[in-house]
């Protein structure tokens, strides 16, 4: 069966790893004397997207517009108000935690925060072998050898095991974070942000050893990010979001020829490295929305430099404008086409 509509890509079903359909989570506001429901949060509205085995879904926006909220409810960590999760065919929204314990071990995920993410009191062999011992696998001995294992799939020595995570670098808490995540050979992990805690003198390594471990176990990442250049480096599909929307998807390597105004706002804060050139840049009027009182029709139109009166009536549908590249916009087919990454300007022109 193909599925032309979820992720912006066509897809055979039977390669999905992961299929999100129409997912919604709004979180309840409460206030006064006896704690009523004053407003919702709308974190995530109406999602759906598909992740394929082996590959790479880059998710990218703004701080704020549900990003790790959608990798959350992904992983069940937390519940949805709507819409269903299948993982490998299997529809998950419903499971019982019992039921849903065993899929657990091919879920993982990598947090933003390396410092906070690993228990001050464990040394790096416990934090390490702990989903090892929560799963049963393996006596003391075996563990410790695949605790060893581990710290050096991610280039750690053997001896960091018996230290405490005060003791390493920004980077190398990161890694103990990802061989803590692939402990259990999962088939998924959602790297949340893994490298926007990190100086930029290491994120290069942390994304080579993210992309060698993919190839090498054949790992499929949600990778959550607010850097363009960073998801582009990694990913094979990107995935806009904007106030708890899909804005646009395409392939990575598509990324110059994003049509979206929001995309292209984003493409065009990119930094280029040549200091002789720069971009165009689009400075987007006003500031984005509440997710208290999202905006009617489409939830970008406050702020597009094309909105005509149709956007702020009616919610544009999520739908292909060309081969690989979906969007929801009313104007992009009227528009022209505007390669807004790949203009630079000559500095005095």
């Amino acid at each position: 069966m193909l599925d032309a509509g979820r992720a912006g890509i066509g897809v055979f079903m039977s390669d999905v790893l992961v299929d999100v359909r129409e997912l919604t989570k709004a979180f309840p506001v409460k206030g006064g004397f006896l704690s009523r429901e004053k407003a919702k949060v709308h974190a995530v509205r109406g999602i759906s997207l598909a992740i394929r085995r082996g590959e790479t879904l880059g998710l990218v926006g703004e701080s704020g517009c549900g990003k790790t909220t959608l990798g959350m409810l992904i992983l069940r960590l937390i519940e949805p108000d709507e819409g269903s999760i299948f993982f490998e065919g299997q529809n998950i929204t419903h499971l019982s935690q019992r039921r849903l314990r065993p899929l657990r071990r091919q879920m993982q995920i990598v947090f933003q925060d390396p410092f906070a993410s690993l228990n001050p009191r464990m040394t790096v062999g416990q934090i390490i072998g702990e989903p090892l011992l929560v799963a049963g696998q393996g006596d003391r001995a075996w563990r410790k050898k695949r605790v060893a294992e581990l710290l050096g799939l991610v280039g750690l020595p053997e001896e960091a095991g018996g230290r405490y995570p005060h003791e390493f670098s920004g980077g190398q808490r990161q890694r103990i974070g990802i061989a803590r995540a692939i402990a259990l050979t999962p088939k998924l992990i959602i790297a949340d942000e893994p490298v926007s805690a990190l100086d930029v003198s290491v994120r290069g390594e942390i994304l080579n050893l993210l992309a060698d471990l993919r190839e090498r176990f054949g790992l499929t990442y949600l990778f959550i990010a607010h850097d363009l250049k960073v998801v582009e480096h990694i990913s094979h599909r990107v995935c806009v979001m904007y106030l708890g929307q899909q804005m646009e998807s395409f392939p990575a390597e598509g990324l110059s020829e994003a049509r979206h105004p929001y995309t292209q706002a984003l493409v065009s804060a990119i930094p280029v490295p040549d200091p002789t050139t720069r971009r165009r840049r689009i400075v987007l009027p006003g500031d984005a929305p509440s997710p208290l009182h999202p905006p009617s029709g489409c939830s970008f139109h406050p702020r597009c430099p094309y909105a005509e009166s149709v956007c702020a009536r009616v919610e544009p549908p999520f739908e292909e404008y060309a081969r690989g590249f979906h969007a929801s916009c009313h104007l992009i087919g009227k528009m022209d086409k505007r390669r807004v990454g790949a203009v630079a300007l000559r500095s005095g022109e």
